[in-house]
């Protein structure tokens, strides 16, 4: 890496005072960073910036769930798109080097990067490089691609499949069915991250931590949540609609293995549209990853629009 140092500055924000400095380079986040930072999902210490005679040329940032100890995402890396520097890739490399040694805890496998980008990025040069050059800084720190994921939406306005009547829709009982139907739904899943979790622990280990990691964290209502049956009372999926620290979102849905294929998935995505929809939601928002067909197909059907994507990056 050459870099000249003695011009540059590498730190912190110092506070809320700062987050017009933070946000001289554009991002969708931008709008976001201030409430972030009043509920706690961002604080300064993470939250850091490249300088070089007042110019902001990179920045990083992590987020967390209010109350966490450690972060959970690096969800900002930018680089100012439109600079000549010719060490702007070195400048943005040495800013996450030494971000992470002080953001993240010693020893700790750093957390995921995620990026928001355009649906259509790849036909579109300058997109192709933004953000080929963020996954190059990060490369350069070990990190590879994950997955590509779609960014989905439901808008107020769509048709929403009144029920067809073939299957019924209950509220989950307690935490054990959800669990034990998320561990049956592992088998054959098209998921990518499931599948790096159960290269790494047991489907049993996997669904657990899942569900301990995100769905009962939420505080939306549980009485939302379904599990679809056959008229004799047998179980076929579930779909988990809820709300985030954002948006209403379809936060899991999944087709036990001796029902996909019949169209099971569409039933369960209108069902948890519907109950999303009925509390005025201005939009429900939703992700699959770009090699998860089938499950891409069944919100297509359902009116949702892929608006974004996501690129997941992970270090080893």
């Amino acid at each position: 890496m050459t870099l000249a140092k003695n011009d540059l500055t590498v730190r912190p924000i110092a506070g809320p005072e700062e987050l017009g400095l933070f946000s001289r380079l554009p991002y969708v986040l931008n709008d976001e960073l201030a409430d972030d930072l009043a509920q706690g999902r961002r604080r300064p210490e993470w939250m850091w910036v490249a300088l070089r005679g007042g110019r902001l040329l990179a920045r990083a940032a992590w987020w967390s769930r209010t109350g966490e100890r450690d972060p959970l995402f690096l969800d900002v890396l930018d680089l100012d798109d439109s600079a000549a520097d010719p060490d702007l890739l070195d400048v943005a490399e040495h800013l996450v080097r030494a971000a992470t040694a002080k953001v993240v805890p010693a020893g700790s496998r750093p957390p995921e990067y995620n990026r928001f980008v355009p649906a259509d990025w790849r036909d579109h040069p300058a997109a192709t490089r933004a953000v080929e050059d963020r996954m190059a800084v990060l490369e350069r720190t070990g990190a590879r691609l994950l997955v590509e994921r779609l960014r989905l939406e439901w808008r107020p306005g769509t048709p929403v499949p009144a029920p067809g009547g073939r299957l019924a829709f209950r509220r989950v009982r307690d935490a054990e069915e959800i669990v034990t139907l998320m561990t049956a739904v592992l088998d054959g899943t098209l998921d990518a991250h499931s599948r790096a979790d159960l290269a790494a622990m047991t489907p049993r280990e996997a669904a657990l931590t899942h569900y301990e990691g995100e769905l009962a964290l939420y505080t939306s209502p549980r009485d939302w949540w379904r599990i679809a049956t056959l008229p004799g009372g047998d179980p076929v999926g579930f779909v988990v609609p809820a709300r985030n620290s954002y948006h209403p979102v379809i936060a899991y849905i999944g087709v036990l293995p001796a029902h996909r294929g019949k169209g099971c998935v569409d039933d369960l995505l209108a069902e948890g549209t519907r109950i999303l929809a009925a509390h005025d939601s201005p939009r429900i928002r939703a992700a699959t990853d770009l090699g998860n067909v089938p499950m891409a197909r069944a919100f297509e059907r359902a009116g949702y629009v892929n608006f974004e994507r996501t690129v997941t990056m992970t270090w080893p």
